[in-house]
């Protein structure tokens, strides 16, 4: 939904001079149906179906934001209304790694947070934090300075509890049914 949204926000409807936000976000969109088609054909069949479910869910809410954008037809109010609906979104995305950072602290171990996951969250956020910058649109940068702040906070909790993780895990994250 994140990227269907700020790519959204990023077409000429919406917003001006947005290119690198669609072609990013279509991409991101595309990888994201991949999977699930990949996840899909090899899911279980009650797995299959809730997770087509979601995915139509989330098609039609997208389809209700990107129509009902279209009936505001102050373009001024459209580019605010998409922008804070991207704003929200953003946020949204950024504040689940939360959950994680909370039980990194609690078990003093970063074994449930991949290091590769923090530093490309950093680094996308911190980027696109900068063209938000460059072209003055605080719909990108505030979210994604937000979402820096926390990748920062992420390899920060990562460099301090590597140290102190050991390599062997008390419990397994998936059991094995060999």
């Amino acid at each position: 939904m994140n990227c269907l949204i700020c790519m959204w926000y990023g077409t000429p409807l919406v917003s001006a001079d947005n290119l690198l936000l669609v072609t990013v976000n279509s991409f991101g969109a595309v990888f994201q149906l991949a999977y699930i088609i990949l996840f899909t054909i090899y899911a279980e069949r009650r797995i299959k179906v809730r997770t087509l479910a979601s995915l139509l869910v989330v098609l039609g809410l997208f389809a209700i934001i990107a129509v009902g954008s279209l009936q505001i037809t102050d373009r001024m109010i459209r580019w605010l209304s998409v922008g804070s609906l991207t704003v929200v979104s953003l946020i949204s995305m950024f504040a689940s790694p939360l959950f994680i950072i909370n039980l990194v602290i609690r078990t003093k171990s970063v074994e449930f947070m991949p290091f590769y996951l923090s530093l490309s969250t950093f680094l996308m956020s911190t980027s696109f934090m900068l063209y938000g910058l460059l072209n003055f649109d605080a719909f990108v940068y505030v979210p994604n300075g937000i979402g820096a702040i926390l990748g920062i906070i992420q390899l920060a909790l990562y460099v301090h509890y590597k140290k102190k993780s050991t390599q062997d895990s008390i419990e397994p994250l998936i059991a094995s049914h060999a």
